[in-house]
């Protein structure tokens, strides 16, 4: 019996110094990736570094032009979308407040129209910032309402929205995020596992796998980046995601991406089956590793970072028995006409 298939992408700013999308685009190819997701990006080299969302129509016409000379597709639209406070109250944090239907108007608005110029058919979003020092599960009904009001405008758009799971946020953990997975039931939207964020919070193997099984009968992808737990931090309830350090390749750190792949082998079919209908292309593996330094809005890994992410991944993925396609000889004949 053949082994289930993932397809291999990265959050190309990582791997590249100066974000310029040469730099991005030349290290995914060079490492045998075919899909990358978007985020901070130099379009045209000139030194100035815009997140996605806010391309004109020419940099986006410039950036759809590169990915074909390169052979990259889009995964999804490395977002912000939900990274803002659901309540306008005073917490201490430097997290901005902007009133809901003003959110959808602009910034989910042309996020969703990025997405279309870009032909993808996901974006990756949030849960919100619940007051600090609050109880997330408190928030979670509205925190649901807006989540799927912003899927309503994805869905017309012809995408669909995964919730990735993130410290801080009203879906900080798998069981929050399945509340609000089932509370809304919306055909397009999934959620997005990602173990270093869960080990990020002083969680175990055994707590990030518990977490996965959660999540599961929901999940759409996942980032790959993994962590190890600094037993002397004192532990609050909140991350310092500035402070973050310790992330580490998949196959050395806390979150147990052995146990949890192996898992996810068992599901693939039908999940690749339900992601087909929604007109995705498959289950995506990304890579978000966060090597040399990782944030509240992004990370970094260099180009020799990212290398050693796509490398470590593909050995966990080897060991439990997932297929996986990366560039070979042959494509390089193909692209010459053989």
């Amino acid at each position: 019996m053949a082994n289930p298939k993932v397809i291999l992408s990265a959050f190309a700013d990582e791997a590249a110094n100066h974000k310029t999308a040469l730099e991005q685009f030349s290290a995914l190819a060079a490492i045998g990736l075919r899909y990358y997701s978007p985020r901070f990006i130099d379009v045209s080299s000139s030194g100035e570094v815009k997140h996605v969302v806010d391309l004109s129509k020419a940099e986006l016409k410039q950036l759809n032009s590169l990915q074909d000379e390169f052979g990259l597709s889009v995964t999804s639209i490395g977002a912000r979308v939900g990274k803002v406070k659901l309540l306008n109250v005073d917490d201490g944090s430097h997290n901005k407040f902007v009133p809901f239907d003003k959110y959808l108007k602009t910034e989910v608005a042309k996020t969703v129209a990025v997405g279309q110029a870009l032909g993808t058919k996901l974006i990756r979003g949030f849960s919100f910032y619940h007051p600090k020092g609050t109880n997330p599960e408190d928030h979670i009904a509205q925190a649901a309402d807006q989540i799927g009001q912003i899927a309503d405008a994805c869905a017309v758009g012809g995408l669909v929205f995964g919730l990735e799971i993130e410290p801080n946020l009203v879906g900080e953990s798998g069981p929050l995020l399945a509340k609000i997975a089932k509370r809304l039931k919306h055909p397009n939207m999934v959620l997005i596992y990602d173990g270093g964020n869960i080990a990020a919070q002083n969680k175990d193997r055994l707590q990030c796998y518990s977490e996965f099984l959660d999540m599961l009968p929901y999940i759409g992808w996942m980032h790959v980046k993994d962590y190890s737990i600094d037993s002397t931090l004192n532990w609050t309830g909140h991350v310092d995601e500035e402070r973050l350090k310790n992330f580490v390749p998949a196959d050395v750190g806390d979150a147990g991406h052995d146990s949890i792949l192996r898992e996810l082998r068992e599901h693939l079919p039908k999940i690749e089956k339900r992601l087909k209908k929604l007109g995705v292309p498959g289950f995506f593996l990304e890579t978000e590793p966060h090597l040399k330094g990782g944030g509240q809005f992004g990370g970094f890994s260099g180009p020799d970072g990212m290398g050693v992410a796509v490398r470590s991944l593909c050995s966990v993925l080897d060991f439990v028995g997932i297929d996986y396609d990366i560039r070979n000889f042959d494509d390089i004949r193909a692209a010459r006409g053989f």
